[in-house]
């Protein structure tokens, strides 16, 4: 968020016009909007999706974080992932991670 405590600009869905605005200031304003309480693991997964971000400037698929999430719930990454986000990784962790909308995405 800027110095006022502004959010950044927004599309008609929610997403970040530009995900270079984004911070986790930001990022806990779009969470408490769609009902999340981060927790250490929402946190993993989005600093990990920002890391990704960084290097390849596109959200990352759902089945690269999916695979991040197994190093820690080996065979149950995928499953971990859908109770952090229950409404879909797109719609909320995309979204909270300041990515703009994925055109086209994996659910893993």
């Amino acid at each position: 968020m800027d110095a006022n405590n502004r959010m950044p600009a927004r599309d008609a869905e929610g997403y970040l016009v530009e995900p270079t605005e984004w911070d986790e200031d930001v990022a806990a304003h779009l969470a408490r909007e769609l009902d999340i309480d981060l927790e250490d693991d929402h946190w993993d997964v989005i600093r990990y999706m920002r890391t990704l971000y960084d290097d390849r400037r596109v959200a990352p698929d759902a089945r690269h974080i999916i695979k991040h999430l197994e190093e820690r719930y080996p065979g149950a990454g995928r499953k971990r992932l859908f109770e952090l986000f229950p409404y879909g990784y797109p719609a909320q962790a995309c979204k909270i991670a300041g990515m703009k909308r994925p055109r086209a995405w994996s659910t893993g």
